[in-house]
């Protein structure tokens, strides 16, 4: 018979692991952040630029001979890693730095500030908290984030002043870069290049935004940021700032993201797979 175990609460008047992380007198992180380490998985030994790189540019060209060059490429990104990197693509390189300054900006807000967005329901269209599920982990995550549903109808915080209009555009502009990949791979599967997004009725399916802060951590090889997981969407198109720290897995082993200057890292999930 297996015992049941209570989920663990969070650390009393700490909302978030930003004003736990900031704290004067932490030397050391609360059992309640602490992970066994997997020794399961193998880190790989040269990851650097063994993540597929896809151009953009030479996806959207007009030469037939590069965009099925860069076609076939994307499609065996997909079939064997299921990530890849997009590089020169038309998203300017100011207005992605200026969407990671007004995350940096929300998270940088008061805990009471912030309360008013922390939702009651994983559907609420704003939604900021901490970990991933506290309620019923056994461990907590070391991360804050924002969730908001940014398409068909956008939704944003009213804080800090200039974010939602950054996000607007950004989201916008990375919805673009998603649908001209979507018919990339529309292409590789053989199939016309507005398949997928008919099929799906793109124009009216849901786009979320989530930014994730991870903040310095004493104790870096006791705490998990996230576990591993896949994205259950269509594709999920990330950018991150200069620190590392963000894995991907393939064939069993764990390549770090080195990730290029104004590039996306995109995950095909899910939805894209089935």
């Amino acid at each position: 018979m297996a015992a049941a175990s209570t989920p663990p609460l969070l650390p009393q008047n700490l909302a978030t692991v930003k004003s736990l992380a900031e704290s004067p007198a932490l030397a050391s992180i609360p059992s309640t952040y602490t992970f066994t380490t997997d020794t399961n998985g193998t880190l790989a030994l040269d990851p650097q630029n063994s993540i597929p790189i896809i151009d953009f540019f030479l996806l959207t060209c007009s030469n037939p001979h590069q965009r099925s060059k860069i076609i076939q490429e994307l499609a065996q990104a997909c079939q064997e890693w299921g990530f890849f990197m997009v590089v020169n693509h038309c998203v300017s390189e100011s207005l992605m730095k200026g969407m990671i300054d007004a995350c940096r900006r929300f998270f940088d807000l008061t805990e009471e500030e912030k309360r008013e967005f922390h939702g009651t329901h994983v559907l609420d269209p704003i939604r900021c908290g901490t970990s991933f599920n506290p309620t019923v982990e056994n461990a907590l995550f070391w991360r804050d984030f924002l969730k908001v549903f940014v398409h068909p109808q956008f939704h944003f915080p009213g804080k800090p002043a200039g974010f939602s209009e950054v996000a607007e555009e950004y989201t916008q502009q990375v919805k673009e870069v998603g649908g001209e990949l979507l018919k990339g791979i529309s292409k590789s599967l053989g199939m016309e290049e507005d398949y997928i997004e008919k099929a799906m009725n793109m124009d009216s399916s849901t786009q979320v935004l989530i930014a994730n802060l991870y903040p310095p951590c004493p104790q870096p090889e006791l705490a998990l940021g996230l576990p591993a997981h896949s994205d259950h969407g269509f594709l999920t198109l990330l950018i991150q700032n200069e620190v590392g720290g963000l894995q991907v897995e393939h064939k069993g082993k764990w390549f770090n993201v080195n990730a290029i200057p104004n590039s996306f890292l995109v995950n095909t999930g899910d939805q894209l797979e089935v």
